[in-house]
């Protein structure tokens, strides 16, 4: 079956062009030229992806995912004319999965599109993906973050981080590694997009337990640090 591509994009050069590229990578691909019919169009359909610029008329992209992650943790990518790092901070902090900065190469923007999308399906395989901690609940069969009991939204990106973090309890990583195994080796961001999303999850799980915690290792990386009756802290 076709993967839908969900475009919000009000300059139509632009948006025709990705249309382009995406149908003759096998996507399915539907336009919105601003961000209330973009809204529109999410909810009228079920898309396998967002690519969405900021800068809309009747609504800004800003605006436009704030409402998609509302109701949907379908992977998303900013589109942006500025290159400002508050920008992309700001995406990301927001729920975004990625950002590209225009002008760009579409064949960069094609393997961005299929990296994210491969994090977001996730694996094939028939086994159970769920960590349990206490107060803690990762379920990635579901994309599910229970929280002392509580469903916690949490955007696809920050639950594969958590998941591997936690799959390997008080074990270090550093930043590229945790780049090549979430965001995968193809990835063009930089360790900054690791900081902004441990900055979210912390903020879901600061104060829940003190037997467990997502930890800075300075000058290294990060690691999920579980306590029991024979570790230290």
């Amino acid at each position: 079956m076709q993967k839908k591509v969900l475009v919000v994009e009000d300059d139509k050069n632009i948006a025709e062009l990705l249309r382009l590229y995406l149908e003759k990578d096998g996507f399915d691909v539907t336009i919105a030229p601003d961000g209330g019919k973009g809204i529109t169009e999410f909810e009228s359909a079920a898309f396998d992806l967002v690519l969405l610029d900021i800068m809309l008329p009747v609504l800004d992209g800003w605006g436009v995912l704030k409402e998609i992650r509302s109701q949907s943790k379908v992977p998303v990518i900013m589109l942006t004319a500025k290159g400002e790092t508050f920008d992309k901070v700001t995406g990301l902090e927001m729920g975004a999965d990625d950002y590209i900065v225009k002008p760009f190469e579409t064949k960069e923007l094609i393997a961005r599109v299929h990296a994210v999308m491969r994090r977001y399906g996730g694996s094939t395989s028939s086994e159970k993906k769920r960590l349990e901690f206490d107060k803690l609940i990762i379920d990635m069969d579901s994309f599910d973050l229970i929280v002392d009991g509580v469903s916690v939204d949490a955007p696809p990106k920050e639950m594969e981080l958590l998941y591997y973090l936690a799959s390997s309890p008080n074990r270090v990583y550093t930043r590229n590694q945790i780049l090549d195994e979430v965001w995968g080796f193809d990835y063009f961001g930089d360790t900054r997009t690791v900081d902004v999303h441990i900055k979210r999850l912390r903020e879901k799980l600061e104060g829940v337990s003190d037997k467990w915690a997502v930890k800075t290792v300075w000058g290294i990386g990060y690691k999920f640090e579980v306590v029991d009756g024979t570790e230290e802290k």
